[in-house]
C-alpha cells in the first residue's frame, strides 16, 4: 500500500486497478521466464526450422479468431470472465508442454494452437479492462508501472531460466523453468476471482469497424502498417532465439542476450517517452525502421554471438524511437473514429487481425522459403525481405493525417500489447 502512496502521490488507487496490476506482472514474469525457451525447447526435440514456424503458425492463426470471440463475448457477457478464460489457456498451455515432455514436438499444432487462444483471450480482456478499471488520473501510473513490471521482467526472467537450465539434466531445466510458469498462471487465475465482475450489453459491430477503413482513411493506413509490423515480427520472433542457440550451445547465452536486450530497452523507452514530441513522430518512425532495418546486416552473413548481441542492443535502441510514436498515433487514429468508446473493443480487435495476418504472412513466407531452398541459403533471404516490414510500415504510417495529441506519453509502455520485437512477444 505504502509503495503504491509513495508512486501516485495523492491519486487513490482502487483495489481491481492493483489486481489487475498483479495479474499483469505474473503473466510478465512467467512469459519472461519461458518466452524464448519452448522455441528453443522444441527445436533441440525435433531440429527442423519447419517445425518451429508451424508451431508458430498455429499460435497466430488462433490468435486472431480468439480475438473475434472474446471480442463478442467482452461486448456480451463480461471482460473478467474472458481474462480468465486467457490465464487459463495459458496455464493449459505449459500443463500440456510438461505432460507431453520430451514428446511435445510431436503435437506443435496442438501446441501453438493452445497458446494463441490465450494469447487472444488475454490481451482482449486485458486492454480492454485496462481502458475501464483506470481512470484519467490513473492511466500514467498503470501504464508506466506496468511497464516498469514487464522491463524488470524481461531483464530477470531470461537470465535465471537459463542459468538453472544449465545446471540441470537434460530437459529437467525446461521441465522446472515450464512448471513455474505454469504455478505464476494458475496464481493469476485465482487473482481474476477477487476482480468485480463487469458484465455488459450490446451487439459486437466486428464488421462495420472493418469496414471502416473504407471511410476512414486513417484507420486503413493504421491497419496498413500493422500488417507490416506483422510482416517482420512473425518470422523474427523465432528465428533469432534459435540462432543465438545454434551459435552457442547455451541457454545461458539465451538468457545473456535476454538480458542485455531488455535493459537496454528499459533505458530506451524511458528516454524515447521523454525525448520524442508529437511533431517529431512520423520522422522518428522513419529513424527507427531504418534502424532495424540496417541492423539485419549485422547477423545476416556472420553468425556469430558478439554479433548477435550487438544486433539485441541495436534493435532495442531503435523499437522505442518506433514504437512509441506509433502506439500513440494509433490510439490517436482510434480516439477520433468512429463512435470510439461504444466500439473501442472492436477497434482492437480488427487492428489485432491485421498485425497477425502479416504475422501469418510472413509464417508462410517462411515455409516457402525453407522449402525451396536450404535453410542456410533461404533464411538470410528471406529475413531480408521480410525484415523491410517496419520501413513499409513508414510507408503507411506517413499519410495519416490525424491531429497529433500531445498526451502520447501515456502509451509507451503499452508496446507489450502491440507487439514486442525480434525475440520476445510470445512464445
Amino acid at each position: 500500500m505504502s509503495l503504491f502512496n509513495k508512486l501516485i502521490g495523492n491519486v487513490e488507487v482502487n483495489r481491481d486497478l492493483k489486481l489487475l496490476l498483479f495479474i499483469g506482472g505474473l503473466y510478465a514474469l512467467s512469459i519472461a521466464l519461458s518466452n524464448t525457451f519452448v522455441n528453443v525447447y522444441l527445436w533441440k526435440q525435433s531440429g527442423q526450422f519447419t517445425d518451429i514456424a508451424l508451431y508458430n503458425l498455429a499460435a497466430v492463426i488462433m490468435q486472431p479468431i480468439t480475438f473475434i470471440l472474446a471480442g463478442r463475448w467482452a461486448k456480451k457477457i463480461d471482460r473478467v470472465i474472458v481474462l480468465r478464460l486467457g490465464v487459463s489457456f495459458l496455464s493449459i498451455f505449459f500443463f500440456t508442454v510438461l505432460f507431453l515432455g520430451e514428446h511435445a514436438s510431436k503435437y506443435l499444432l496442438l501446441l501453438g494452437g493452445l497458446l494463441g487462444i490465450g494469447f487472444g483471450f488475454y490481451w482482449l480482456a486485458f486492454n480492454v479492462l485496462t481502458f475501464e478499471i483506470t481512470e484519467p488520473d490513473t492511466r500514467d501510473f498503470f501504464n508506466g508501472f506496468l511497464g516498469l513490471l514487464t522491463s524488470f521482467a524481461g531483464m530477470i526472467g531470461p537470465i535465471l531460466a537459463g542459468w538453472l537450465i544449465t545446471q540441470m539434466e537434460k530437459f529437467t531445466g525446461y521441465k522446472f523453468i515450464f512448471g513455474i510458469s505454469l504455478g505464476l498462471f494458475v496464481g493469476a487465475v485465482i487473482l481474476s476471482f477477487f476482480l468485480q465482475r463487469r458484465p455488459a450489453t450490446g451487439g459486437f459491430s466486428f464488421l462495420k469497424i472493418l469496414s471502416e477503413r473504407k471511410r476512414n482513411s486513417d484507420w486503413k493506413h493504421v491497419l496498413h502498417a500493422h500488417f507490416f509490423q506483422g510482416l517482420r515480427e512473425g518470422s523474427f520472433v523465432f528465428v533469432i532465439v534459435v540462432w543465438v542457440y545454434i551459435a552457442t550451445n547455451s541457454e545461458l547465452a539465451i538468457g545473456t542476450y535476454g538480458l542485455v536486450s531488455s535493459a537496454v530497452a528499459f533505458v530506451s523507452y524511458f528516454l524515447a517517452t521523454r525525448l520524442i514530441k508529437p511533431h517529431f513522430r512520423k520522422k522518428a518512425i522513419l529513424l527507427g525502421a531504418s534502424i532495424l532495418y540496417a541492423a539485419i546486416f549485422l547477423i545476416i552473413f556472420d553468425l556469430t554471438f558478439t554479433r548477435l548481441l550487438l544486433y539485441g542492443v541495436v534493435i532495442q535502441i531503435a523499437y522505442p524511437m518506433l514504437l512509441v510514436p506509433y502506439i500513440s498515433l494509433t490510439y490517436d487514429v482510434i480516439g477520433k473514429g468512429w463512435k470510439a468508446a461504444e466500439m473501442r473493443v472492436e477497434y482492437i480487435v480488427v487492428r489485432e487481425l491485421f498485425l497477425n495476418a502479416g504475422r501469418i504472412t510472413s509464417i508462410l513466407l517462411f515455409l516457402l522459403a525453407v522449402t525451396m531452398f536450404n535453410e542456410e541459403q533461404g533464411i538470410p533471404y528471406l529475413l531480408l525481405v521480410i525484415g523491410a516490414g517496419h520501413l513499409l510500415l513508414y510507408m503507411s504510417i506517413r499519410q495519416v493525417n490525424v491531429e497529433l495529441n500531445k498526451g502520447g506519453k501515456k502509451y509507451a509502455f503499452a508496446r507489450q500489447k502491440l507487439g514486442e520485437g525480434d525475440s520476445g512477444g510470445r512464445l
